[in-house]
């Protein structure tokens, strides 16, 4: 029902047609006209007043439908065949992965922090206390004792402290939640493509939700000895970060049923799967291994010369010319400022933050094969990605372009001195 509510012109004779033949019409809508006296020149428009307040309708399904939007939604949902709960679940994990890169960014941030922050604060402590051994060392008198204890203390403090910062490497921390928030965004960036102009399946969900538990293996939060990844391992393997590749679903076929595939392509793939086995991953871990192995010496080092000059602080005495005194002191003294010197390397130059990046970089290689294999694998050209996109989306990794990517290929099995497949790291 409806009141409508209009001034205008009427003459009696057509008012008295109208009104009878829209009774005949009126069945959802009861219109009621008020005509005041207003004058108006031949040139004048009837002006139409309609009142919201008073503005109600009453709408059929039919209008239901093509007024609201999440209606309209449905409706061409089911017209294109898809699946509603499948969307539902793939918007449930997408949500999830946008509070994971959130948490992962913010985590990042606060060690990234502590990295900092423990750094200032336990060279400012060993400092100081390398300070109170040498006064201690060149005075006499009852501060002597006060200043050894004071000494020692803040050196067995600091060795407390590099012990626990050094097991869990706050830098390595800092660039694992990185690597994290920048796959999880890929992830979501994906999920959202994927709703947008792609036809979503049960097969996408899955594979959705795979990537999302593996990433959660691949970087956790906790700080837990179970948990946590281990920080020297006896040897570098490269990160993984994505499920097992499985089979992928049939794709629409062509018109030459090859999916965008020749024999030519696929000899380019291997020939750069090779390179990147041969060049770039073996470099990285390589890289890899030798900044395990400086990270190793230096947090070992550090707690133990903070150690040595506690044990040097402790037996110093006052202005005495005896030879192991000499030494008490100047083993406090040197051993603390050694210390210092050591952990501004290993922290200050975040050395676990470089090998968790050489062993990411390592993993990105790995992951690039494991691509290409699953691919040439698939025996069956209508279940692998579409040959051309699977080449542009290898070269843009890559940091290459189509002609760049295949002259590469094809000077990889003839040149002497190969080069690196990857150009952007």
């Amino acid at each position: 029902m409806a009141t409508l509510q209009a001034s205008s012109f009427l003459r009696s004779s057509g008012t008295n047609a109208n009104s009878s033949s829209s009774s005949r019409r009126r069945t959802n809508i009861t219109a009621k006209i008020n005509i005041p006296n207003i004058r108006t020149n031949k040139t004048s428009q009837l002006p139409m007043l309609i009142s919201d307040q008073h503005e109600q309708f009453t709408i059929n399904p039919i209008e239901e439908l093509v007024l609201s939007p999440s209606r309209i939604l449905i409706h061409d949902t089911n017209v294109d065949g898809l699946d509603p709960l499948v969307i539902e679940k793939l918007y449930v994990i997408k949500e999830a992965v946008a509070d994971r890169v959130e948490m992962h960014r913010n985590i990042g941030e606060q060690r990234s922090q502590w990295n900092s922050m423990l750094l200032t604060s336990i060279n400012g402590i060993t400092l100081v206390a390398a300070t109170m051994a040498a006064i201690a060392a060149t005075s006499s008198g009852d501060s002597v004792l006060g200043l050894k204890m004071s000494s020692t203390m803040m050196y067995l403090a600091a060795t407390g402290m590099l012990t626990i910062i050094n097991t869990i490497q706050p830098s390595q921390l800092a660039e694992e939640q990185r690597n994290a928030t920048r796959l999880f965004q890929d992830l979501y960036n994906q999920i959202e493509i994927t709703l947008s102009i792609g036809h979503p399946s049960g097969i996408d969900v899955k594979e959705a939700m795979d990537r999302v538990l593996a990433l959660d293996k691949a970087y956790p939060l906790p700080l837990l000895g179970h948990v946590m990844l281990e920080k020297f391992p006896s040897s570098v393997e490269p990160a993984v970060w994505w499920p097992q590749q499985s089979r992928k679903q049939t794709k629409s076929v062509n018109n030459n049923n090859w999916n965008g595939w020749n024999s030519k392509l696929e000899e380019e793939m291997k020939e750069i799967m090779g390179v990147l086995g041969r060049k770039d991953q073996e470099e990285y871990i390589s890289l890899g291994n030798k900044a395990l192995k400086l990270n190793k010496f230096l947090a070992i080092s550090g707690p133990l010369l903070t150690g040595l000059a506690a044990i040097g602080s402790m037996f110093i005495e006052s202005n005495s010319a005896s030879h192991g005194s000499n030494w008490a002191a100047m083993l406090g003294i040197v051993g603390g400022a050694l210390a210092s010197v050591v952990n501004t390397i290993e922290h200050g130059g975040q050395v676990g933050m470089v090998f968790e990046m050489y062993r990411s970089n390592a993993g990105f290689f790995e992951y690039m094969k494991e691509s290409i294999e699953s691919n040439l694998m698939e025996t069956e050209k209508e279940r692998r990605e579409n040959g051309e996109v699977f080449e542009m989306k290898v070269a843009l990794k890559l940091g290459r372009s189509l002609s760049d990517l295949r002259n590469l290929a094809s000077s990889s099995s003839s040149s002497l001195k190969e080069e690196f497949a990857s150009k952007l790291f």
